[in-house]
This record gives C-alpha cells, structure tokens and sequence, in this order.
C-alpha cells in the first residue's frame, strides 16, 4: 500500500459537490441503491440525462447484441448503416425531417460543430468576413476552453489571458440578468439586444447567434417572454445571421416538448445540437441538426466537413441512440402537440410554496430549479439526500457571483407514484431546511 492509498487520497482529479458521493450497488429505473441498501430518487435524472431512468430493458438489450458484433466501425472505412438510421431517426425525433445530421460524443463537440457549421455555411454563400458567434452574458455552451470563454458561465470563465479575447455580447431576457431592461418584467422586445450586439459587431462579420432556448444549469431553469425566440429568429434573418440553438440538455423531452423551441411558433434555428436526452446516460452521444439548405451549401462548395472525432459515429453509439429514441417515442415524449410535464411544475411549485428557505421556482416540462437562501445549499442537499432524493445543484448564476439551488428534473418517464415520491420529500425537505434560514 502506497503512503497516498495509506491516507486515503483519491488518484481521481473530478468535479465534487457540497457533499460526499454515496456509495451505490446498482440502479434501475428511476432509483439509485446504496452499497447499505437505502434507495434513492435519481430526482435530477444524473445531471440533467438520464431521461429514460437507469438500466432501461430496451438500452440494454441494445447494448448487449450490438457490443457482441461489431462496437467500432469507422464511417469513412466501413458503411455507417446503423449511423444512417440514427440520422433520420432524429431528424423525425426532433420534427426537422429533411435536415442533415452529424454525431460527436459530447455536448461541447456538438455545439463546436455547429459553430464551424454555421461559419462554413456563411463562406459558402460567399460571406468570407463571418466569423463571430454571438452569446449571451448567462448560459453554458460546454466545457472547451473555446466555448467557456465564449459562454456566460461566470465561475467557469477562464482567466482574462486564456479567453482568446472572446466573451458574451448581450444580456439575456431573465430578471436581475437583463441589465437596463426598461419594462417590470422581460418582454420579447428584449431581443433588441440581439440587434444592438449584431450592430456593434459588424453585421458583416457575424456568422451565428448561440442560444440556449431554456437557460440550464447555469441559471436553473430561467424561460424566456413567450415570443422572445421568434424575435431573435426575425432579427438575425433581417442581418442574414444564422441562429443556432443549443439543445443539449433541453432537447428531446425535457420541456415538455421534443425541442424547447417548440413552445414558441416561428421559433426554429438554422442549426440544433442535441446530447444529453440522445445518449440519456448509456454512452456518449451527441448530435449537431443543420437545416438541408445549409448543408447543401457546404457540400456544394467543396469546403471540408468538421472532423468528428475518433469516437463519433460509432455502431454501438448508433443502437444505442436508436434504442434510447424509441423509448422515448413510445411515451410520448417526441409528441409536439401536448406538452408533458405539467405535474412536475405542480409538484415543485406546491413543495416550496411559502417556505423560507426558497427565494424562487422557475422552470418548464421536466426541468424546473428553486433558488434558496444564501448560504443554504450544503445544508439542502444533505436533507434531500436524507429524504431519499438524489438532486443536483446550481450556484453562482447572479452577477455579483452569489445564488444558490437545486435543479429538479427526474426521468420523463417517472411514474406518477415515484413523482408522489418526489413531491412528499421536497416538501418535507424544504420545510426542514427553512430552520437553517437566518
């Protein structure tokens, strides 16, 4: 035994939270169990994707079969049959049935796809001077060094001298984020940022505009004025700016409908990126959606296509993304015309009505975060924890640096009993955390 095993230091460098990890044996379903055998609700669905619950029937069966076959075919050597089905499959999933499709294995690879999309498709078109992607001053694009700096994560930001001089342009439509907004609350006229950072860019010089359609992780939930993304849409097709949406963690059920845009008519985007939902835990997938047009365009001008990565298109990948989709079709979840969720925000809105502890709910579908007291979040996920609910936090989102909270967003295919579950412990929870409260 080492001196460092000896002491009980940990060879893995990862992310901790606010409070040690639990032991686990296994997982199904909706539920985590612990080596002691306690079970969990995996209440925020891993963090933000495990949207069909853990160890589905369906996935596994996929898994097994195709890792008995072939798990590693390169698309460039060998025919991408299985790779193909997954394209047109989530094309249909997400209601854009004639667009093209490219898979990375990663949320952040997806949007830097999307980003060399979208500038290959501006130079296409003979626009050899757009280059800048336009972001807001609250959202989460990936963990790249390129896109942390172009995101308004503020404790992830790196330091001025690693920022490549690049950073958010305009505030986003939310309460205490739209500096200067001249109405009570946001309206969709707050897009007029959009415009104003598309002026003092250069119009000529802007590829892309790069929103969040329901703000994540970073802010815990916050929704945009109804119309505010139709309003963004107008405004860069009036600058010929594209629009490109990242869908990572809201994409494929998570607000209720298969895309967040969905819930704003005229909302589309030239380019999409999916991840989160489309491996929903089982391996790492993601997708970049990019309207046929603009395919084509690229195509058509001989332009080289973004490198995908070694492990970006693989068989196993593809039967396990067309696994994972056909669980969620078969619920409902890539239906367009109900929006599913409403018991959640049922649930959360009831579990911290008129409690100390909660400063506010937000949140849409199956995502929703509550903002508690300062200095509350360790306290909250220990209690949660011992109520039996597994949940993720969200910190730092105000510009001062301060905020605290808990995401809830359990699997979309929860049970009512399970979601019983959930409303009975959050509430109790955040009755017990109010005595924490100065």
């Amino acid at each position: 035994m080492t001196k460092i095993e000896a002491a009980g230091t940990s060879h893995l460098l990862a992310a901790r939270l606010q409070i040690p990890p639990v032991p686990y044996s296994h997982a199904s379903g909706s539920w985590v169990y612990s080596s002691d055998g306690r079970r969990y609700l995996d209440a925020s669905s891993g963090i933000i994707n495990v949207n069909i619950g853990h160890a589905h029937p369906v996935v596994v069966e996929a898994l097994r079969d195709q890792a008995g076959i072939c798990t590693y075919a390169s698309a460039g050597s060998l025919a991408a049959t299985h790779m193909e089905q997954l394209a047109s499959a989530t094309a249909r999933a997400v209601h854009r049935p004639d667009d093209r499709v490219m898979f990375t294995p990663t949320g952040t690879s997806a949007v830097e796809a999307a980003i060399t999309l979208a500038r290959l498709a501006q130079r296409s078109r003979g626009e050899m001077g757009r280059h800048k992607v336009l972001t807001a001053s609250l959202g989460y694009h990936g963990n790249s060094a390129f896109v942390l700096a172009l995101s308004g994560h503020r404790s992830r930001r790196p330091h001025e001298d690693d920022g490549f001089g690049i950073g958010p342009a305009f505030d986003p439509p939310y309460p205490g984020q739209h500096l200067g907004c001249p109405f009570p609350a946001c309206r969709p006229e707050c897009a007029q940022v959009v415009r104003e950072a598309i002026v003092e860019a250069g119009p000529e010089s802007v590829a892309a505009v790069l929103v969040e359609t329901v703000n994540g992780t970073t802010g815990g939930g916050y929704v945009p004025p109804a119309g505010y993304l139709r309003a963004v849409r107008e405004i860069c097709d009036e600058y010929g700016v594209y629009v490109i949406h990242d869908e990572v963690l809201t994409g494929l059920g998570r607000t209720g409908l298969p895309l967040g845009s969905h819930h704003t008519p005229g909302a589309e985007a030239h380019i999409v990126t999916l991840a989160k939902g489309l491996g929903a835990g089982y391996l790492p997938l993601a997708a970049t959606v990019i309207a046929p047009d603009l395919a084509e365009d690229i195509l058509s001008s001989g332009r080289w296509l973004p490198l995908m990565g070694t492990m970006s298109a693989t068989p196993l990948q593809a039967r396990v993304g067309l696994a994972v989709l056909s669980v969620l079709d078969e619920f409902g979840a890539l239906d367009r015309g109900e929006v599913r969720g409403a018991a959640v925000g049922r649930l959360v809105a009831e579990s911290a009505r008129e409690l100390p502890a909660v400063r506010d709910v937000r949140g849409i579908g199956y995502f929703y975060g509550i903002e508690l007291a300062p200095g509350t979040i360790r306290d909250a996920l220990e209690i949660t924890r011992s109520n039996g609910l597994l949940l993720y936090p969200f910190v730092g989102w105000h510009p001062d640096g301060s905020g605290e909270g808990l995401l809830v967003a359990p699997p979309l295919n929860a049970t009512d009993t399970e979601l019983d579950f959930l409303g009975e412990a959050l509430r109790a929870s955040l009755v017990r955390l109010g005595e924490h409260v100065n």
